[in-house]
């Protein structure tokens, strides 16, 4: 997921999070202070899945569970993702060194959001060579400066029935553990080329397309235009024909959560003894069961969709879009895990932070082959609230122990427990709105790719869950800003804007796409993306969101 800016590092401290426990103990706070120091919760929480043959390498899905992780959004410090993963491209031989280059992603929170509520969003994340670039969704890339834009034109509007705000895809407000269906499969929309932004390097046909199973919307949603992958490759030739535009997918990807900032505190008592609390953090499960998290992570070979939907464009049968899972790979689940969360003070060094006891009170679980959640200790997690028994509040108050190898660790302990002179249970969490909501704009220049040649239709408004408006147009498929900035030809275009009718005429909303879970409920997205084309603009036509600000 995101750090404090958009898909920096997550996968560059993955090695960290799954090798490395620090231990020590964080400095000193007096116990006559009378405010305890400002502190985070932060790690990774690690799923060993089985591994699947190499063949099935055109792909994946999932489902993961969507929930709101605290109980008050505290503001733009919090930062974290629900479970998901990292597609990285698949090598012949060993890894290339220094090309880094994956689509990461998916649900959370992030610090340059800027209409968060407790509900999370999702984002697409992918990632350009070593992070020169990234892209979230249309119109969302590294930063916000459209006269520098770094991924800004990545990724096409596929579906003419969502509309992708640039904050980020929103779900319905209100989700609560329920399961949300999301993958990436090639389809063959575009030719390869010999020649990339004049230059004699290669981009290959592989539109990484994003498909969604949700309660209210199944189909494919956007996709990743080939140029981004390979436009880094135009100044270092060397590495073209080693990203995602050409490569297939490596089908055996870390299933992970990284979580970057949880507000929390730190004291110490008279005694000396060091307490921590944290801001009320909570998971799906009750005290006395549990609930799926994460539930058929599969990856796919080229049968299962490509070979179809190009056999199609080349006049052959049409491809309904269903995803064949007899050409798949379910990864399995042994419940076995680990997690690598600590709490430390800003700035501690990564040899003086101590870890959470996770195991004391959340015990890995396979609930099926195909789906993996917790065992939540009865007498450390509350339920969350009495209306909302779907969730569980884990344990805020912790004190730093030795285990029986010395190292410190940070063990839950009744809030009875901790000392009054602490202050800790005076410590505030409370409910903040984003300190930046400043509203998203796109160019308005006349000759700009935004204007030249236009939409077709709006503007129409859009009143979102998360308190912001998403102002939007209708645009002829080809005529979208990514597609005019996606080094194809006109000629191009048109020929892509025909296979688009052709999907937009076929694959409709009503129908499934992939395959559907076998445990849990299907979240929904939040009602307000949903959009109908106008009348005369169903095949062909997609909304484009240009302005997105706070209602009030």
């Amino acid at each position: 997921m995101r750090p404090d800016v958009p898909n920096v590092s997550r996968g560059l401290v993955l090695v960290v999070g799954l090798a490395v426990l620090w231990l020590g103990h964080p400095p000193a706070v007096a116990a006559d202070d009378a405010t305890p120091q400002t502190a985070e919760m932060a790690g990774y929480l690690l799923v060993p899945h089985r591994k699947v043959p190499e063949s099935y390498n055109a792909g994946f899905s999932m489902y993961v569970a969507a929930w709101p992780l605290l109980k008050n959004y505290p503001g733009q410090e919090f930062q974290s993702g629900l479970f998901g993963t990292w597609m990285f491209a698949q090598y012949d031989g060993p890894k290339p060194e220094k090309a880094y280059s994956d689509i990461e992603g998916g649900l959370g929170w992030w610090r340059d959001t800027r209409f968060a509520t407790e509900t999370p969003k999702f984002i697409m994340g992918g990632v350009a060579l070593n992070f020169v670039e990234w892209a979230n969704g249309p119109g969302a890339g590294k930063g916000r400066d459209w006269k520098n834009p770094k991924g800004h034109y990545a990724i096409a509007q596929l579906s003419p029935w969502v509309l992708w705000p640039p904050d980020g895809l929103n779900l319905k407000q209100g989700t609560s553990g329920e399961l949300f269906g999301y993958g990436y499969l090639p389809l063959p929309l575009v030719a390869a080329h010999k020649t990339t932004a004049g230059k004699d390097v290669p981009t290959g046909n592989q539109c990484w397309t994003l498909f969604l199973n949700t309660a209210n919307f199944k189909g494919p949603v956007t996709f990743f235009l080939p140029y981004f992958w390979s436009k880094p490759t135009v100044e270092n030739p060397k590495l073209s024909g080693l990203f995602l535009d050409t490569r297939p997918s490596e089908p055996n990807k870390a299933v992970q959560m990284e979580t970057q900032h949880i507000p929390a505190y730190i004291a110490r008592d008279a005694k000396g003894e060091t307490y921590a609390r944290v801001a009320p953090t909570r998971f799906p499960g009750k005290p006395e069961g549990d609930a799926p998290l994460i539930h058929r992570i599969t990856a796919y070979s080229k049968a299962a969709l490509w070979d179809g939907v190009e056999a199609w464009f080349g006049g052959g049968p049409t491809a309904s879009g269903a995803i064949d899972a007899g050409s798949a790979s379910v990864h399995t689940f042994d419940g076995k895990g680990g997690a690598t969360w600590q709490i430390y003070p800003h700035d501690t060094p990564r040899d003086k932070k101590a870890a959470i006891a996770w195991n004391a009170f959340a015990t890995p679980l396979a609930l099926d082959d195909t789906t993996y959640g917790y065992q939540w200790a009865k007498d450390s997690v509350t339920r969350a609230d009495p209306k909302n028994g779907s969730l569980v509040t884990l344990p805020e108050y912790y004190r730093l122990e030795k285990d029986t190898k010395g190292r410190e660790r940070w063990v839950a302990v009744s809030p009875k427990d901790v000392p009054v002179e602490t202050g800790l249970a005076k410590a505030d969490f409370p409910k903040r709105r984003a300190g930046d909501r400043r509203p998203y704009v796109t160019p308005e220049e006349p000759d700009s790719s935004w204007r030249k040649p236009g939409p077709a239709a709006g503007p129409f408004e859009a009143k979102l869950g998360d308190g912001s408006v998403a102002t939007y147009y209708w645009y002829r498929f080809a005529d979208q800003p990514a597609l005019l900035n996606a080094d194809l030809t006109a000629e191009e275009r048109e020929g892509l804007q025909k296979r688009v009718e052709l999907l937009h005429r076929t694959w409709t909303r009503d129908r499934e796409y992939l395959p559907p879970p076998k445990a849990g409920k299907l979240a929904e997205l939040d009602p307000a993306v949903l959009v109908t084309p106008p009348r005369g603009l169903e095949a062909g036509y997609v909304p484009i969101v240009t302005r997105q600000a706070a209602q009030d």
